[in-house]
């Protein structure tokens, strides 16, 4: 059997939006492997984010920060961050604007000073517009239940930043203050915006994948990529299938191959099998 690289989203596609883990995408990962495949999680998460219980799934690599952080067989491929005067800098036009955020670094996530206040009801919106239910319950500890607060935030391993949007006018002016950078939203069904988010400039998913495949030598031709939302698009669209959940955007349905059942529905492992892998 031909070995074929796996690409995974992990919000809204190996987790759902309260951070479950279905017991099926496990058995199907480790089945796939078993099998000779290759599985990597491609995500926005920083490695921090990653927990315990996400990593002891036995990945064979892992790609974080959308792209600017790659490590495969125990070896940094990629690694970049944004400029400390960078940080300084969007850290203290946030501040100005009133705007809670939070940093993301392989060593942590390190939150503003009310982010865990102000961030209550943008991440219910969030998991709710993405079809979890009884979202009034949920948390800020339960979106990011390491998050730290209370550090000094002018820091030199950020690879983004995260604000919560009190206006889409607030995006807007990132876009205009930082015109050198990658400044984006992410949120809910249909990516409506809750969140922004500021990031390295020319880091995609689908690049970091190319850089991945010149590293191991590996044919496009064997590549699928699963996900959930617009974030996702560069890889669905890159690699040779493109799966997304049934959660998903439509927007993001509609660039697929192929669309798969809901995280919590056992899409992964059903996809899995629909393409042989297990």
């Amino acid at each position: 059997m031909e070995t074929k690289y796996i690409f995974l989203d992990v919000d809204g596609t190996l987790v759902n939006y309260r951070n479950e883990l279905p017991d099926s995408a496990v058995a199907a990962i480790k089945k796939a492997q078993a099998n000779g495949h290759k599985v990597l999680p491609l995500t926005g998460r920083s490695k921090a984010e990653m927990y315990d219980y996400i990593l002891n799934i036995g990945f064979d690599g892992y790609i974080g920060g959308n792209g600017s952080y790659i490590e495969y067989e125990d070896e940094v491929v990629l690694h970049k961050n944004l400029a400390l005067e960078e940080v300084i800098e969007i850290v203290d036009w946030l501040r100005e604007r009133g705007l809670e955020f939070y940093l993301e670094s392989h060593s942590g996530l390190y939150g503003s000073e009310n982010f865990k206040e102000r961030g209550q009801q943008p991440v219910r919106d969030y998991v709710r517009t993405k079809g979890q239910k009884n979202t009034e319950t949920i948390t800020v500890d339960d979106v990011f239940p390491e998050m730290i607060y209370g550090e000094d935030l002018y820091r030199e391993d950020i690879a983004k930043i995260s604000f919560i949007l009190d206006s889409y006018e607030d995006y807007e002016a990132a876009l205009e203050k930082f015109p050198h950078l990658k400044v984006g939203t992410w949120g809910g069904a249909e990516e409506k915006a809750i969140f922004g988010d500021i990031g390295i400039q020319d880091i995609t998913k689908a690049k970091a994948i190319e850089m991945f495949l010149e590293k191991t030598e590996a044919e496009r031709e064997n590549t699928l990529a699963f996900g959930d939302a617009e974030i996702d698009h560069s890889m669905l669209e890159y690699c040779a299938v493109g799966v997304a959940m049934g959660s998903g955007a439509e927007v993001t349905k509609e660039i697929a191959d192929y669309v798969t059942d809901t995280v919590d529905n056992d899409g992964l492992q059903k996809a899995f099998a629909h393409f042989d892998l297990i």
